[in-house]
């Protein structure tokens, strides 16, 4: 019993082992560079813009997570022209008022992980993560549970804030 063993239960998620695999055998596409080539409905991209465009997190923390990716593969703020920077702001503002347009009184998280040392999963490529919080996002799950329940489909989230997205 000398290990330190956490509570989570872990989630099977078999649809990320492609994805693992890849990593793993150098086989490696950015995901942030290969989603602008999809469609929108496949890629599940709210916006486009000239610079970043804005999709739901495949693997989000809270339902409506979205994230505003560059499409310059570049890794950091400090990396950023100024143009980006100003547009990377509108595509966040844009994605706050569509998810209030779902929920008046959804709150947000937003932030940026900078460097795998500061918890980027993906630190070659800048992204900037908008987290809805809703009125009892954090239940009882997470706390007894060890997991939390995403209660629509991803294709259903980006049909509503499509919808949604302030032209």
């Amino acid at each position: 019993m000398g290990d330190a063993h956490d509570k989570w239960e872990r989630i099977w998620t078999p649809f990320r082992k492609e994805y693992i695999d890849k990593l793993s055998n150098g086989d490696y596409e950015c995901p942030f560079c290969h989603i602008p080539s999809l469609s929108d409905s496949e890629s599940f991209i709210l916006a486009r813009g000239k610079f970043s465009y804005a999709v739901l997190n495949r693997y989000p923390y809270n339902p409506g997570h979205i994230l505003i990716c560059t499409y310059r593969h570049v890794g950091e703020y400090l990396q950023l022209t100024d143009l980006e920077t100003e547009e990377i702001s509108s595509l966040t503002k844009a994605s706050m008022l569509a998810l209030r347009g779902v929920n008046a009184e959804v709150n947000f998280n937003v932030g940026m992980n900078q460097g795998r040392i500061a918890g980027a999963g993906l630190p070659d490529h800048f992204h900037q993560h908008v987290v809805p919080r809703w009125r009892g996002d954090s239940n009882f799950m997470p706390v007894i549970g060890g997991t939390k329940v995403l209660s629509q489909m991803l294709h259903e989230t980006h049909i509503i804030l499509s919808e949604l997205w302030p032209q």
